[in-house]
């Protein structure tokens, strides 16, 4: 049983569906990890926001990077 498993994910593991993988794609676990990371510094640096204005910036972050993930999902598991 691996980390992952004995402890609740992050914000950011869930806003990237860490653990849907059908295929078992090490590719995919790969590149989902590493925008989750990301998220959750943004997300980290969202709740210290100075203003509205900067909390929405880091949550458009959040979603642009929720959608690189998605297209990188996409190009790794496209097949011709």
């Amino acid at each position: 049983m691996g980390e992952e498993e004995t402890r609740p994910m992050t914000y950011g593991e869930k806003a990237v569906g860490l653990t849907f993988n059908p295929s078992g794609d090490t590719d995919v676990r790969i590149a989902k990890k590493a925008y989750a990371q990301i998220i959750d510094l943004l997300d980290a640096l969202r709740k210290e926001a100075k203003s509205g204005e900067q909390s929405r910036l880091y949550s458009i972050a959040i979603t642009e990077t929720q959608a690189a993930q998605m297209w990188a999902v996409k190009a790794i598991t496209w097949k011709d």
